[in-house]
């Protein structure tokens, strides 16, 4: 008898732990895309190894209400975020902000990140043969490629596994300079960029942008027109690696 309750006891331990093991995030795989809407106003958030873009946006009017983005670490139940850029100003950037952030096993995220607690939905784990967070290195003019070193001045470029968006910004004095981002696609060397924000010219939202892309040495060489018809040939590095 004492043996059956001890056998009940243990097996209902490892029922309870797999259930709880079910619903906890494993924050050490956080890499990832999330979104949520109320009526027209989206908000997607971007994990890439350590460094996170949440922008909240209006598509079907074209509007951009607010981006920001930084470093994180995790801590608990909490992402921990430091701020580099916001576009309502620069208040926030060099603080530390800590948000709730809880995943249940139905792929669901619950989070204050935008001030009041929001239920996101998984777009995708940041797995892809891009995916990762890049920084802007480099350019080919006349037929040569130039390289810069890091700088205070940069961009970076966050891609989950479908989603995308850059951002130009000066960490030394807290300048923003543009973002823009939305969805994309990569096949048989074939980066396509679907523009679902930008804070520079709203009118090309909904425009779809299509370059060569393809890596080389651990660099990813983007090349085609801008979003302005401008011919480019850029050279991006991963800013952390994976």
């Amino acid at each position: 008898m004492l043996k059956t309750i001890k056998f009940l006891f243990v097996g209902l331990l490892l029922l309870v732990c797999s259930f709880t093991s079910g619903i906890v995030s494993d924050y050490s795989s956080s890499n990832g895309a999330w979104r949520t809407q109320q009526s027209t106003l989206e908000q997607v958030l971007l994990l890439s190894d350590g460094y996170f873009m949440h922008t909240i946006f209006d598509r079907v009017n074209k509007q951009l209400i607010q981006s920001r983005g930084g470093t994180y670490t995790f801590s608990g139940k909490n992402l921990v975020t430091k701020i580099e850029f916001n576009t309502l100003g620069k208040d926030q950037i060099g603080q530390s902000i800590t948000c709730s952030f809880f995943v249940n096993n139905k792929k669901k995220l619950s989070s204050d990140i935008s001030g009041k607690k929001d239920i996101w939905d998984l777009l995708d784990k940041g797995e892809g043969e891009i995916a990762g967070t890049w920084r802007m290195s480099g350019r080919k003019t006349d037929g040569k490629i130039v390289t810069s070193p890091p700088r205070a001045r940069k961009t970076l470029k966050v891609l989950s596994g479908t989603k995308f968006q850059w951002a130009a910004i000066n960490v030394e004095t807290n300048e923003f300079f543009g973002t823009g981002g939305g969805s994309y696609t990569f096949v048989n060397g074939k980066y396509t960029e679907n523009i679902e924000f930008f804070s520079r010219d709203n009118s090309r939202v909904g425009a779809s942008l299509s370059f060569d892309g393809k890596l080389v040495d651990g660099n990813w060489h983007h090349s085609g027109l801008s979003s302005n018809g401008a011919p480019i040939y850029e050279i991006w590095r991963r800013e952390l690696k994976q």
